[in-house]
């Protein structure tokens, strides 16, 4: 059994959508962002960093896992699944998920922060980051050209990673015109029942889209 605490972000689907993939036990320990939950004593002793995702294994002697990337080739690792034994390709869906890792999660949420939730717009700083994620999805429509996901021609935790990143493009206001290799990607994976799932792993806030968004700059500029 997986202990699973969650929100409904982009960050902490990955990881339901591994655990439904990896067909996983797990129970979601639901953290309210908005009250801080995950910055109180209780989490912190599983996360110093105070973000989720986050998971306790309690197969494994209560062994925590945190860094979404993290949590995902611990899972793999654990399973044997949706990462290769073989080094080289081993180094592949890695290489793919540091990329997401370090470049269009960051610069999504970045383009997030500025294009709905900063109380000020600044154009400038809005435009950078959508222009990031824009040309990271350019990279991306290259590999997938000659792919059929990230990695290659297997389907791994790199394409977990990403696709919850990717599939909210236009409330990051990053167009993906002419993209015509990751939009194939994106469709396929929405097809999968995992990802399905995942994206309701906890369900989405009750509230509307503005209502939300106003929680969310509230937070922002705490």
């Amino acid at each position: 059994m997986i202990d699973l605490y969650t929100a409904a972000t982009p960050n902490g689907y990955k990881i339901s959508i591994a655990l439904e993939e990896m067909g996983l036990d797990y129970e979601v320990r639901h953290l309210d962002l908005m009250s801080n939950e995950q910055k109180q004593p209780e989490f912190l002793a599983i996360n110093p960093n105070g973000r989720i995702p986050a998971i306790i294994d309690r197969d494994n002697d209560d062994f925590a896992v945190f860094e979404s990337g993290a949590i995902l080739l611990y899972l793999a690792e654990k399973t044997g699944r949706f990462l290769p034994s073989d080094p080289k390709k081993r180094s592949q869906v890695i290489q793919w998920l540091m990329f997401q890792m370090g470049g269009v999660g960051p610069m999504m949420g970045q383009a997030n922060v500025f294009y709905r939730y900063f109380p000020e717009k600044i154009p400038a700083a809005i435009e950078r980051y959508q222009k990031e994620g824009r040309r990271l999805f350019e990279v991306m429509d290259g590999q997938l050209a000659n792919n059929r996901y990230l990695a290659g021609d297997e389907y791994t935790i790199a394409d977990m990673s990403t696709w919850p990143w990717v599939r909210i493009h236009e409330w990051s206001g990053v167009d993906i015109t002419g993209l015509t290799h990751l939009k194939r990607w994106l469709e396929e994976l929405t097809l999968r029942p995992a990802c399905q799932v995942g994206i309701l792993t906890p369900p989405p806030s009750d509230l509307s889209d503005e209502e939300r968004a106003e929680q969310i700059r509230k937070m922002v500029t705490r």
